[in-house]
């Protein structure tokens, strides 16, 4: 395994101290954490980037490849209702390219509140701290690139879409991969028109109830004498099989709007200006839009207040691995090590709280920061 260099101490401790002054308290992360969870958080294709061990006859775990999950997991153990947690330590991720550290440094903030009031104060705070400290790593060739999948569902609120297709649109808005999977099936419905899609078992299961398609998957399974492998169960697996065929069948977009959701993707100015092309792809009439646009007015102008706005960029697309983002994202990006390197990332994350079992509406916000990325001396 590569290992990232260290950050010299007084380097560290500048590029540590922007994020100490947030008065958070300091939390760690076991070093495993369960693979199924974080695979559902980020798709099977994160597998390939994670460092996977199981025990004779155990779940798959992973070596812990962020802090967040496993932050908010103890923030709703701890049963409290907010709360500030600052972390630091090793994370563990497959480089995709020969010369990139597997083994490395983070350090982060999380932020959890009451789900009630407004978030652009925290979100402004977040953002700007995570600036703060990837400056004073040094290098003077930093950019804010700002997002926002929250915009997504108002904009697609404009397009009149089926109710099945926006809320399959709405669930991927932060993934953009996933989007453009979507926006292919323009062009495959013209070729497939009048074929039945989803595959014929996928069609099968979608038509039982969970516990039946699971067990018809199991039989099928020992009818060709197939030993799964890894910790997914038959349930599972025939709840994706049929997620996947409900798709296939569903209403597809049409050439229009594939159009408008290609430009809206492909949006990236300066704040006010891509703001504005925001506003007119979906037109003056859309009231939550219009709420949405005006919050961030206020981040924007609290986030001048540490960041100049030059340097700033916005691109509502703006999406990371892990999909568990809902409304702000944003990246400091590097000139010289380009935006498949971020120096920082984060953002507003509240539905993962839910998702983790969490019983109580919640907000939840946060940075990490990769010092070794933030150093002038450190990654070239």
């Amino acid at each position: 395994m590569r290992v990232e260099p260290p950050v010299p101490a007084d380097a560290l401790a500048a590029i540590r101290a922007p994020l100490e002054s947030a008065g958070a308290v300091r939390a760690d992360a076991p070093l495993l954490q369960p693979l199924n969870l974080l695979l559902d958080l980020a798709g099977e294709a994160m597998r390939a980037r994670l460092f996977v061990v199981q025990a004779e006859g155990g779940a798959e775990a992973c070596l812990r490849p962020d802090f967040t999950v496993a932050i908010a997991r103890g923030h709703l153990d701890s049963g409290k209702a907010e709360g500030r947690y600052l972390y630091e330590g090793t994370a563990f991720r497959a480089a995709s390219a020969a010369d990139r550290p597997e083994e490395f440094l983070q350090v982060g903030l999380e932020l959890f509140a009451p789900a009630d009031g407004p978030t652009e104060a925290a979100d402004a705070e977040i953002a700007g701290l995570a600036w703060r400290s990837a400056l004073a790593g040094g290098r003077d060739d930093l950019t804010l690139r700002l997002g926002d999948v929250g915009l997504f569902g108002p904009f697609i609120e404009s397009l009149a879409l089926a109710d099945s297709l926006a809320a399959r649109l709405t669930r991927v808005a932060g993934r953009p991969r996933l989007l453009q999977a979507e926006l292919a099936r323009v062009d495959e419905a013209a070729q497939m028109q009048g074929q039945p899609q989803g595959g014929t078992l996928a069609r099968i299961l979608s038509g039982l109830s969970e516990a039946e398609a699971g067990a018809l998957l199991e039989e099928v399974w020992a009818l060709a004498g197939v030993e799964p492998v890894g910790g997914r169960g038959p349930a599972e697996i025939a709840a994706r099989l049929v997620r996947k065929a409900e798709a296939a069948q569903a209403p597809a977009l049409t050439a229009e709007q594939a159009a408008a959701i290609r430009a809206f993707m492909a949006i990236e100015d300066a704040p006010q200006a891509a703001l504005a092309q925001v506003a007119g792809l979906a037109g003056k009439r859309n009231t939550a839009l219009k709420a949405a646009l005006a919050a961030w007015d206020v981040r924007l102008a609290a986030l001048a207040k540490v960041a100049d706005p030059a340097r700033m960029r916005f691109s509502p697309a703006l999406g990371h691995a892990f999909d568990y983002y809902d409304g702000l994202t944003f990246e400091v990006t590097s000139a010289a090590l380009g935006a498949d390197r971020p120096v920082a990332v984060g953002g507003r994350y509240d539905g993962l709280l839910a998702r983790l079992g969490g019983r109580v509406p919640a907000r939840a916000v946060g940075c990490m920061v990769r010092p070794w990325r933030a150093y002038a001396g450190g990654e070239a």
